[in-house]
Order: structure tokens, then C-alpha cells, then sequence
């Protein structure tokens, strides 16, 4: 069953985790398509949104192929996706080249959306990992093994839709998984959706807004 669209798909996802609801809970958003699908849960669960900063390893004139992903939460974590590399006999000079360019990608990303905003401490807390989907689970992976090292006393995977395969190895990665539909042929993530129009930089500030202190709430956008 298609998802209308993000934020749809988020309210579903809200309902499936109301077991969280009056807990300690920090919901982390992958930007950008997950971001609308945290707001609806952070929103549910009267908790803070936050974002993982994470990003795919494509293989070069095939960006589309994942060989890996690195995210930043406070520290850097990379996810190597060994078949593929050796498959295509990627070096590690190329893959390091590569995996720097992304997180330059990262850092810009978190000078726009966050703005020097604290990331949240999540020693002790639940995390709740949000996606709009998982395709390969590389970027997916490495998000969550970041706020693992963070040190959340649970860990969250939260995703509308995902392969079936995928999503039984991402299972040794949290403590829990609550994905509402699952495929064992998949596809692309915007089949499902109605809506998967592509989210601006600035519509993520947006919703991000919705959810910082009061103080920064006043600031202007970009």
C-alpha cells in the first residue's frame, strides 16, 4: 500500500511506536527525505528532533551503487560494503578521496540545518533512527552504528518500507526495528510513495524550526 507521501508515511510510522510515548526519547532524522517522517514522530512522542548526518559512498560513473557510507553524530563512522568494493577492485586511495568528499558534503549540511545548535546527548536515552526508507541499508548501517557509539541506552531503526532481506541484517544493528511494510522485491523507495518529491535545504530549516528552543526559534531562515 503506497504512502501518500512523507509526512503520511510518519504518522503511520507514530502510531506503530506509541509503545515509546512518555519515554526519554530523541528522534534522528536522516536528512532530507527523513526529515518530515522524524517531525511526525517527534511531534507524537512530544520528543526532540535531531538528524543523523550521513551519507552514501557511490562508485565512481555509478553514484547510484553504494560501496559504502560515513555519518557524523559527534564522531565519524564509515561503512564499508566489502563485496562491491572488490567486485569492482576499488582501491582504498579512491574510496578515502571519495568518502571525503561526502563528509565535506556533511559538514555543509550541518552549517545550514543545525546552525551551531548542540546535537542532543543521548547517553542513556532512546534513539529512534528515522528514514522515508531503506534501499541497500549502507547508509542506514553506518547511521546507526554512529548513535550507537553515542550511547543511547536503546536504539531505534524506524523506516516506512524496506526489502526484507535488507532489513534482517539491520536488525543486529538496533535493539529494535519497526518498519510498517516489507518487500522482498523492491525497487526504489519512491515507488511507495505517491509524493517523493525532492526536499529543498530550506525545507528542512523548516522543519527543524518547529523544533528548537525557543531562543533560536526567532532566528531567520536561510
Amino acid at each position: 500500500m503506497p504512502f501518500r507521501n512523507r509526512s503520511d508515511a510518519g504518522r503511520r510510522l507514530a502510531a506503530a511506536l506509541e509503545a515509546y510515548a512518555g519515554k526519554d526519547v530523541v528522534v534522528l532524522a536522516l536528512p532530507r527525505g527523513g526529515v518530515p517522517v522524524g517531525a511526525e514522530i517527534a511531534a507524537a512522542l512530544q520528543a526532540p528532533l535531531d538528524l543523523v548526518l550521513v551519507r552514501k559512498i557511490g562508485v565512481p560513473r555509478h553514484e547510484e551503487l553504494a560501496m559504502g557510507a560515513v555519518a557524523d553524530v559527534g564522531r565519524v563512522v564509515t561503512v564499508r560494503n566489502e563485496d562491491v568494493i572488490q567486485m569492482l577492485g576499488i582501491d582504498d586511495r579512491t574510496f578515502d578521496a571519495l568518502r571525503d568528499r561526502q563528509l565535506d558534503e556533511i559538514q555543509r549540511r550541518r552549517a545550514v540545518y543545525l546552525r551551531g545548535r548542540p546535537a542532543q546527548d543521548l547517553r542513556g536515552r532512546v534513539a529512534i533512527v528515522v528514514d522515508d526508507g531503506v534501499a541497500t541499508g549502507a547508509t542506514t548501517r553506518a547511521a546507526l552504528q554512529a548513535v550507537r557509539a553515542c550511547g543511547p541506552a536503546q536504539l531505534v531503526l524506524a523506516t516506512p518500507v524496506a526489502p526484507s532481506e535488507v532489513l534482517a541484517e539491520l536488525r543486529s544493528e538496533a535493539d529494535d526495528v519497526v518498519c510498517l511494510e516489507t518487500y522482498r522485491t523492491f525497487g526504489a523507495i519512491g515507488f511507495y510513495y505517491d509524493d517523493f518529491s525532492q526536499l529543498s535545504d530550506q525545507e528542512v530549516v523548516n522543519i527543524l524550526s518547529r523544533f528548537a528552543p525557543r531562543a533560536e526559534r526567532s532566528q531567520p531562515t536561510l
